[in-house]
Formats: structure tokens, C-alpha cells, sequence
């Protein structure tokens, strides 16, 4: 399924507005690509499972855009010092991730052969999820000084939202493989299951480090916790009355590394 057009003319409005943004006001612009795995944690599985949490991977790229308040390329100079100035970035996003799906832990184990073990461990799902939005970037040591050190360190904390379009698929490998049927599906996603896409907003935080490569580049490492406010996102929603353990919306942690290239 392709990305709704309204997403593609919310990101022209939103890097449209922020490269426009340096001829109204002076800031510089970064641009850069991130990269690695993410893990999503969804009805698949068990909670706090190592083998669900290292089984539910996928892989996430992005498209990344900073405004730099400290710094105006125009002129090759540094705007009036503040603290806000010396210490946030504003960055936009656009990226996608898919990670394939499927049950682990105890239930699904060789040993259990009930019809419910057997239709468990036949599910199979998976989810793309493409992100547009922006977070607000904390480094608590100054970025004019990381600037003119290469081989410095840049430690880093964010917060922000994003509005994603998700797009699940979940079937079986038992029968025809299609689901909400007595002989495929276990009986807590009996009519809990779909493979229609949808949207919804989330919010994101995240941890990293940037390391000064050269004058105009650097290179990042970024851990991120994105919690979406929908349990639809991985295609299941068990009742949450009746199973509690599944109550919780879908989230998912992503360990990226980017390049950052500053624009003069």
C-alpha cells in the first residue's frame, strides 16, 4: 500500500518551510540519513520476552533535517549567543520501518501441541509504519564548542511527535492462511486481527551522541523509544477486558546511526 498523498505534501510543507526558514531568519540547515534495527513490541509474543524482544526486528531508515539556531550560513558567523541558541536543534523527520512478526515464548514451544499452540505458532504478521514529525534536540554541553572541535563529543537527549501511516498484513501458515477463521486462529484474535492500514500519532524520545567527523559532517548514534496511540499498528487488538496482558498500544525501540552533513 503507498504512502497517502496528504503525507507526501505534509513533508513538502514541512522541509519546504524549514530550508525557507534560513532566508527569513538566519539559521543554518543540516541534512544527513539514518539507518539500523528496530524492534517492535506489539500482541506478538510475550511481554518482556528476550526472545520476542530479539525475534520482532526489522529495520528503519530516515531522511533527517536540523535547523541550527547557534549558527547563520549566510554570513559564516554565530547569531547572538543565548542559551536556546547554544543548546537545541530542531530536527524533522521522514522515515520507514518493517519488521516481520510471530509469536515466541512458552506458548508456542515444540512440547505444546493443543490446537491453540498449534494456531499460534502458525501466525505470522508483519507492519511497515512510515513516519513524518519533528523532535526538539537537548545537548547540555555547547554546540558552538563541539562545532570547532573535530573528533569531539556531542551527548544529546529529544523529544517530539510524529504522524505515521501503518500498514499491517496477518495471516497463517495453516489452511488457506487467512485469519478470523475457527481453524486458523486462536481464540483470543478471533475478530482481532486485520490487515487494513490506517494512521495515527505517536510520540518519540530519544538518547544519542554525535561525534565531529570533519568540519562539515558528522556522524550519530541514536537510541529511540517511540510509543504509538493505537494497538492496531502490528494488524491484532485482543480484547483487553478479557486479556490485559495485550492492553498495551504497540511501541517499538530503534538503534539507528546517521551522517549529518552541514549546508554553508
Amino acid at each position: 500500500m503507498q504512502m497517502p498523498k496528504y503525507l507526501v505534501v505534509t513533508l513538502l510543507l514541512v522541509f519546504g518551510y524549514t530550508l525557507e526558514t534560513k532566508a527569513q531568519f538566519g539559521f543554518s540547515h543540516e541534512v544527513g540519513a539514518i539507518v539500523g534495527p528496530v524492534a517492535m513490541q506489539s500482541d506478538y509474543g510475550e511481554r518482556r520476552d528476550f526472545e520476542t524482544n530479539a525475534g520482532n526486528t526489522g529495520i528503519g531508515i530516515g531522511l533527517i533535517h536540523y535547523l541550527n539556531f547557534s549558527y547563520k550560513a549566510e554570513c559564516n558567523c554565530y547569531t547572538p549567543e543565548t542559551y536556546f541558541n547554544d543548546h537545541f536543534k530542531l530536527r524533522s523527520e521522514l522515515s520507514y520501518n518493517k519488521t516481520k512478526l510471530k509469536h515466541f515464548g512458552e506458548w508456542v514451544e515444540p512440547s505444546k501441541n493443543k490446537l491453540f499452540n498449534r494456531q499460534l505458532r502458525a501466525m505470522r504478521g508483519s507492519t511497515a509504519v512510515t513516519n513524518i514529525g519533528m523532535q526538539l534536540e537537548y545537548f547540555p554541553f555547547s554546540i558552538r564548542d563541539f562545532s570547532a572541535s573535530i573528533g569531539g563529543l556531542a551527548p544529546f537527549v529529544s523529544l517530539g511527535g510524529q504522524f505515521s501511516f501503518y500498514d499491517p498484513e496477518a495471516y497463517s501458515e495453516i489452511g488457506d492462511g487467512k485469519m478470523n477463521q475457527p481453524s486458523t486462529t486462536p481464540v483470543k484474535y478471533y475478530n482481532a486481527t486485520q490487515n487494513e492500514g490506517g494512521t495515527v500519532w505517536s510520540v518519540v524520545g530519544s538518547i544519542g551522541c554525535r561525534y565531529k567527523l570533519t568540519e562539515l559532517s558528522d556522524l550519530m548514534l541514536d537510541l529511540r523509544w517511540q510509543y504509538y496511540f493505537s494497538n492496531w499498528v502490528d494488524g491484532l487488538n485482543p480484547n483487553p477486558t478479557l486479556y490485559p496482558e495485550n492492553k498495551a498500544n504497540d511501541w517499538l525501540v530503534w538503534l539507528n546511526v546517521g551522517y549529518i552533513y552541514y549546508l554553508q
